[in-house]
């Protein structure tokens, strides 16, 4: 309705965004309306951009069917079509290895770790998000439950409640699941803690090599 009337000289394509962690038919229903509402304004353009939110990699995403998807509309309008690659470029990879630092006996103990939701998975406190913990179940799950805190002076540096077999003791690690996308591009040194180091491991001889380390060089010349 907006778009009525309007001079869209000098405009070579259309943006859309509107889906998270799909499959292709959310992709074919959101197009259907799509083309419903401006197919008319195809006819000048160059390209058009399906946005994200598309989880190719994912096990049981419809490949197939959104092959079909993108090549039934450029036949359709001949324009270009783009996907922004997503999360799905590193779906299900790398790990936040954490150490736990301290247990806080309460009515739910809080487990202190070395790392930090504000500063190392902003995510778990924006969106927010839970991410999966190795060996670690809801709240309740199982035997033992703990408050997943960082180390920084945020009130609000919460990861979340998770449960395990056995209780969590000083030392021992918790490693976090599915932490490469959203996590190594957006984390900072809040608070002065220190970035995690980048490594790679190789579970053929179990071998972990580190890529880079972090100090207090990287934290100072990020404020000057």
């Amino acid at each position: 309705e907006e778009l009525q009337g309007q001079d869209l000289a000098g405009i070579s394509g259309l943006h859309f965004h509107t889906m998270c962690e799909q499959n292709s038919d959310t992709l074919e229903r959101t197009l259907t309306e799509v083309e419903k509402k401006f197919a008319p304004y195809f006819t000048n353009l160059q390209w058009i951009n399906f946005g994200g939110g598309h989880h190719i990699s994912r096990s049981d995403y419809d490949v197939d069917r959104l092959c079909t998807i993108v090549n039934s509309f450029q036949e359709r309008y001949g324009l270009e079509v783009y996907l922004e690659p997503g999360e799905a470029v590193a779906l299900n990879a790398g790990m936040l290895v954490s150490t736990v630092l301290d247990i806080i006996e309460r009515d739910k103990p809080i487990a202190v770790l070395d790392t930090s939701a504000a500063a190392h998975m902003p995510d778990v406190l924006e969106m927010p998000y839970r991410p999966g913990v190795i060996n670690g179940g809801q709240a309740g799950e199982k035997k033992y439950t703990y408050q997943l805190a960082g180390l920084s002076c945020l009130a609000g540096d919460v990861i979340g409640d998770y449960s395990f077999d056995t209780p969590l003791i000083a030392g021992q690690k918790i490693v976090f699941l599915d932490m490469l996308h959203y996590t190594m591009v957006k984390n900072n040194t809040f608070n002065g803690v220190q970035l995690p180091a980048i490594a790679t491991y190789e579970p053929e001889d179990d071998t972990v090599t580190i890529i880079k380390e972090f100090g207090y060089q990287d934290y100072r010349s990020r404020l000057s």
